[in-house]
Formats: C-alpha cells, structure tokens, sequence
C-alpha cells in the first residue's frame, strides 16, 4: 500500500511529496508541528492538540492554513487513507513560501502545510514500557521559547543521537541551575519515596505535552499527591520511581541515569499502573472525525477543494 501525505492543499503519494525551496520552514525552521497519537483510528487528546497548536502559531505570528473544521476533517481522512489503526499523525505549518529574507514576507503569503501518517506497533512499546529504558543527561542548549512546538529540533536532534550512540533510550537535558528541565522528546517525572508525583512546571523552559496534562488529570482524579517544581538529577536518581511521557511513548518508565539504577532498576508498579491507566483511558479521549465529501480551504484562487 502507498502511504498518502497531505501537501499545500493536495493529497499525493508519499514518495511524490515535496515542498518549494524557499518555503519558510525549510529556510529558517520558521513552522510549527503537532504530533496526534492514533489509537482504534481515532485521534487521541484531539483538543488539547488543537489548542496547543494554535497557541504555537499565534506565539509566531504565523496565520492558520484553514478552519479547525477544514484542519479536523483533513486530518481524519489522513488516517483513513493511510488505514492506521494504531499509529501517529505529524503535521507542520511553515509561515509560507517567500524569496528568502529574514523578514516576514508580505501578510497575504500562504502558510505551508504538510501531514503525514504512520503507523506503530503499540505491542512493542508495551514491551519496552515493561522493561524500562536508560537515559543520558547533558546540558540544555536549546532556545528560551521552548513552549513554543516549534521546529527547530536541533540540539533535540543531537541530544537524541547522543543517547542513541550511548545505547540510552532518551536523554534528559540540564539548565544552568542544575535542574533538569525535559528530554529530547519527551517530559521527565519523578515519584518521590512519599509517592508524590513531580515534573518541572510548565513555562518557557518546557513544552507542555499534552500527554503531560492528560496525565496531571488522571493522578489527581485518583487522589494522587502532584507537584509542579524544579528537580535535580540527584533526586530523580534517589527517587522512587522516574518516567518520561509523550504522545508515542505514553509514559515510559525509567530505570537507569547516566548508568545509574533507579531504584531498584526496575519499572515501578506507580508508573506501570499509571501508564496502564491512561492507555485504559485513551480510546476515550480519542475523537473520531466525522469524514465530509469535501472541504473548502482557505486556498490560492483557483483551487478546487479536497474530494
């Protein structure tokens, strides 16, 4: 089967997508993502996702493409198309195409927009959840506005190739005051001996997954103690349990930093009923979209709308 990515308006087979060289995103990293789990076909925390996605454009001053309506029903039909039934959805807004100038281009360009999809062996991150990953740490390099889901991925880049050389499988980034502040591609939590639950508050020092809220939800709703606060990673090596989160990886126990076992060096059963929760919760949180027999874009003159 072909994959189907969603490029500018048109839907195209994977292997014939492509964008201008000169659009925005490609030049200066001027675009924003979002990643949306895919569980039973559905997407999963679909309003969150949005919200976030919105806020992220607005922080750049970057114009929607389209209607949530148009963005929802294009997004829905990425999954039918692609026939995922537990996988991921990716997709990016660039602020357009433009000659290259570090100055926004005129207020009538076009954002970019691609989505592609891809599916996931969730059995396989069941496994992994189960026995529990190693982390490296290493200084935090990255820009202020790291709220901001933006694609400049870099030094995320090379600290996930750090940790992949390293045989870890994340790796958690330090601040110049010694605290951790997120993984590469993830949030960082930390069970306390008490069993409180804690993870660096959201600011411009992290971006706040949605996974990271969803979960802050449920420990509350089951009674459990949370606290939002700087931890070191001296702590997070004392601590009684220490996992990460994120939109594939659910929430993945930690067992080992920097070569150090955690604990006892094996998932706790905290995190494991925690992770067993929220996937128990998932499907619920999921929002299958109601498929239209087209939608018009906010488009260039001319185009015809997506069949």
């Amino acid at each position: 089967m072909s994959r189907i990515a969603y490029v500018n308006g048109r839907f195209v087979r994977h292997r014939d997508a492509c964008i201008h060289i000169e659009d925005r995103g490609n030049q200066f990293a001027d675009a924003v993502y979002e990643v949306w789990g895919v569980r039973g076909g559905a997407l999963m925390d679909f309003d969150g996702h949005m919200t976030r996605l919105a806020r992220s454009l607005s922080e750049l001053q970057i114009r929607p493409p389209m209607s949530n309506a148009s963005l929802s029903v294009i997004l829905a039909r990425m999954v039918a198309l692609n026939h995922i039934g537990n996988g991921l959805i990716y997709l990016q807004i660039s602020r357009g195409q433009a000659r290259r100038d570090h100055i926004f281009p005129p207020l009538d360009t076009r954002p970019g927009i691609m989505i592609t999809a891809k599916p996931v062996n969730f059995e396989k991150a069941e496994v992994r959840a189960g026995k529990g990953i190693s982390v490296i740490t290493q200084p935090d390099i990255r820009w202020a506005r790291r709220d901001i889901k933006s694609v400049s991925l870099l030094p995320n880049v090379l600290a996930k190739q750090a940790a992949a050389e390293a045989g870890a499988g994340e790796c958690w980034m330090i601040d110049a005051d010694g605290f951790i502040t997120e993984a590469s591609a993830s949030n960082v939590w930390i069970v306390t001996a008490d069993g409180t639950l804690v993870t660096r508050p959201a600011s411009n020092d992290i971006l706040n997954g949605i996974t990271r809220r969803t979960l802050f939800e449920l420990a509350r709703n089951a009674g459990i103690k949370t606290q939002e606060r700087p931890f070191t990673r001296d702590e997070a090596l004392s601590a009684r349990e220490a996992f990460i989160t994120s939109a594939s990886a659910f929430l993945t126990p930690v067992v080992e930093i920097d070569g150090k076992s955690v604990a006892n060096g094996h998932p706790g059963t905290f995190s494991l009923q925690l992770r067993a929760s929220y996937v128990a919760t998932a499907n619920e949180r999921a929002r299958k979209q109601i498929n239209r027999p087209s939608v018009w874009l906010v488009a260039r003159r001319g185009e015809r709308p997506v069949n």
